[in-house]
C-alpha cells in the first residue's frame, strides 16, 4: 500500500489509490485568443450586397486569423420619420434609382422596382427572422442572409413579409412558419436590440462597417464597401504583422455553399476578368452540375 499513489479525487472526494502516473507533462500555456471581426449590416443595405464578393474573397483567404461575427444594425425601422439626404431619400420610392447606381457601379445584380410597386415597410422582420435563427441553428443564419439578400435585390421580393420571410426559411429546411412566427414575439426584438446596442458600441454610423477587434481589444472600424486591400492592412495593423491567406476554395466546393454565384463574386475569387469567367467556369464544373443563367445583364452560375 505504501508504494501506491494515494490520492484525493478533487470532484468526487473519494481517496484512494490514484490511476495516473506518476509524473507528467503539463502545458500552462492559455489558448491563444483569436481576433473578431464584426460585420455590422442589414438585410436591405445595398452597399452590403455590392460588397458580398470582396467580403467573402477576405473571409476565404484570412478568416483562420478571427471569428466573424454579424449584426444587425436596423437600417429601417420604418418610413415614419426617415430622411437619407446624402443619397437624396426622402421617401420608399426614392430608393429604387438608388439601388439601382449601386447594381451598374457594383454589378452585383439590383432590380429595385419594389421600392415603386411594393416598398419594404421596415427591414427588422428579416433581421428578427436571422437573430431567431442563430439562436436556435446556429450557422444557418448566414445562409439565410444570403437567400434573403437574392430574393430583395435580385428576385425583387419584399422580404418585410411573412408570406416571403416563411418560403426562404422553409428553402433552408427549416419551419419557416414556426421561425417567422417566433420572429414576431417580443424575445426577438430584445435580441435585435442586443445587436443594436452593440453596434453603437463599435461606434458604427452606416452600413456596411467591418470592425477588427484583435486579442487585446484593440480594434479598427472600416465603413463602406472597400478594396480588398483595404481589409487586409486593417487586419495587418490589429495583428502586427503581415497575415498570411490561406489556399482558396475549389469552385466545385464553393458551389456546394449555395445555389447561385454571379459573374462578379467569381472574378473577385479568382481573379479573373468578366471575359473569361465562362470559359473558367467550364473548366472547373463538370457539365450537367450547373447551368449559366443571365439575370439583369449580369452572368450567374447555378447549380443543377
Amino acid at each position: 500500500m505504501i508504494n501506491d499513489s494515494m490520492v484525493c479525487d478533487l470532484e468526487t472526494g473519494v481517496c484512494g489509490i490514484s490511476d495516473d502516473e506518476g509524473m507528467q507533462m503539463i502545458d500552462l500555456k492559455k489558448e491563444e485568443k483569436k481576433s473578431t471581426l464584426y460585420y455590422a449590416t442589414d438585410p436591405i443595405c445595398s452597399h452590403c450586397w455590392a460588397l458580398e464578393p470582396v467580403l467573402n474573397r477576405f473571409i476565404e483567404e484570412y478568416g483562420h486569423y478571427f471569428d466573424v461575427e454579424i449584426k444587425m444594425g436596423g437600417l429601417l425601422a420604418s418610413w415614419q420619420g426617415f430622411s437619407d439626404g446624402a443619397n437624396g431619400i426622402q421617401k420608399s420610392s426614392d430608393v429604387a434609382e438608388h439601388w439601382r447606381e449601386v447594381g451598374v457601379y457594383s454589378r452585383m445584380p439590383i432590380d429595385g422596382s419594389l421600392w415603386v410597386d411594393h416598398p419594404i415597410q421596415s427591414s427588422y422582420p428579416p433581421s428578427r427572422v436571422f437573430k431567431v435563427i442563430q439562436r436556435e441553428h446556429p450557422g444557418k443564419e448566414q445562409v439565410f442572409l444570403r437567400r434573403a439578400r437574392e430574393a430583395v435585390f435580385v428576385f425583387n421580393q419584399n422580404i418585410g413579409e411573412d408570406e416571403v420571410l416563411v418560403a426562404i426559411v422553409d428553402q433552408l429546411g427549416l419551419n419557416g412558419k414556426e421561425i417567422v412566427d417566433a420572429a414576431a414575439q417580443q424575445s426577438a426584438q430584445d435580441l435585435l436590440e442586443e445587436d443594436f446596442e452593440m453596434t453603437a458600441r463599435l461606434g458604427v454610423r452606416g452600413f456596411p462597417s467591418i470592425i477588427l477587434v484583435n486579442k487585446d481589444d484593440q480594434g479598427i472600424k472600416v465603413t463602406g464597401a472597400r478594396p480588398l486591400e483595404t481589409y487586409v492592412q486593417a487586419l495587418q495593423q490589429i495583428l502586427g504583422e503581415t497575415p498570411k491567406p490561406k489556399e482558396l476554395t475549389k469552385l466545385t466546393d464553393k458551389m456546394k455553399e449555395g445555389d447561385l454565384v454571379f459573374s462578379k463574386e467569381i472574378e473577385v475569387l479568382y481573379d479573373l476578368e468578366q471575359a473569361n469567367v465562362e470559359t473558367y467556369v467550364q473548366s472547373q464544373l463538370q457539365e450537367g452540375t450547373y447551368r449559366v443563367r443571365h439575370i439583369l445583364d449580369e452572368m450567374a452560375i447555378q447549380r443543377v
